[in-house]
């Protein structure tokens, strides 16, 4: 049954916590927050997911509409904009909920325009919009500890201050205007993906040099050339693990597509980014897209 608080806008001590898009990223975040004993609803757009959500003991509810009606507010964390489109303003949609969630947090990786535009239509239905994405992988999402770019009004941040504490452990509030998350977070991913790219072509080389590619690694991670996507993601590939359910490839190849159309947009030149997502699309092209995204190393050593 919908809660009876009429005011949304502010946490309550019974009030649910909605999750809508419960894939990689999501699911971790919610099986935080109610290991937090919190009260939490999921949706997802994929039944598989939806199944997975239920066997961890999860609230699935039938709609967005249905979710937000119980939650005093809700995070999405889909793919892209068409999906966030659907579970916000679809038939069955978040702001279609009477005395819902007046607050939702948009944690997906956009383009600032759509970001700005979700929320001026949002608003239309007296919704705030916290502009949130979130970076670190699941792992790190189910221990509350990812880094989370948030852009959004004092007022609209503030009630939220100490959930948001418990889902990300480096909360960076990069302005008050909706859309400047987005764009640190699109800056962000650009560096990551050139340097997942330039940390598997290091890597391929290694190997085809004649050295013991692990060797390689270990002494890349404790030297200059190390990163932090690097020490992760050639982990995975040393061990051949792609397992698609943590940081898929089309994903990182999606964002550096925002990230370089961005940069455009200002004319601002990317030759870097622009031969790194070159490679991730070959990535895709080959039929690695679902793989995780450390399979880019194979278009090195195919």
């Amino acid at each position: 049954m919908p809660l009876s608080t009429r005011d949304r806008s502010a946490p309550t001590a019974d009030a649910a916590i909605g999750v809508i898009g419960v894939g990689a990223m999501g699911m971790a975040m919610a099986l935080n927050l109610r290991a937090r004993s919190h009260a939490v609803c999921a949706r997802d757009l994929r039944p598989q997911a939806e199944a997975e959500a239920r066997a961890t003991g999860l609230t699935v509810c039938d709609s967005p509409q249905a979710l937000a009606a119980q939650c005093a507010i809700v995070f999405v964390v889909v793919v892209d904009a068409p999906q966030i489109d659907a579970v916000l303003f679809g038939a069955d949609g978040v702001v279609h909920a009477r005395d819902g969630a007046r607050t939702v947090a948009l944690c997906s990786t956009i383009a600032p325009p759509d970001t700005q535009r979700f929320a001026a239509r949002l608003a239309e239905h007296g919704i705030a919009l916290i502009d949130a994405p979130i970076s670190g992988g699941p792992a790190r999402a189910r221990a509350g500890a990812i880094s989370m770019m948030l852009a959004a009004p004092a007022a609209t941040l503030a009630p939220w201050q100490a959930l948001l504490a418990e889902l990300a452990a480096k909360r960076f509030v990069v302005g008050a205007a909706v859309g400047d998350a987005a764009k640190a977070k699109l800056v962000n991913n650009l560096l990551a993906g050139i340097n997942l790219v330039a940390g598997a072509e290091a890597l391929a080389l290694s190997a085809k040099l004649g050295l013991d590619p692990r060797a390689t690694y270990e002494l890349i991670r404790a030297s200059s050339g190390a990163s932090w996507i690097f020490e992760d993601r050639m982990a995975r590939a040393l061990d051949e693990d792609y397992t698609p359910a943590r940081a898929a490839a089309h994903i990182l190849t999606k964002d550096l597509g925002l990230a370089t159309a961005l940069a455009a947009s200002v004319a601002h030149a990317t030759p870097l980014g622009d031969a790194a997502l070159a490679r991730l699309r070959d990535t895709v092209a080959r039929g690695w897209g679902e793989l995780d995204d450390a399979a880019v190393i194979r278009t090195y050593q195919a």
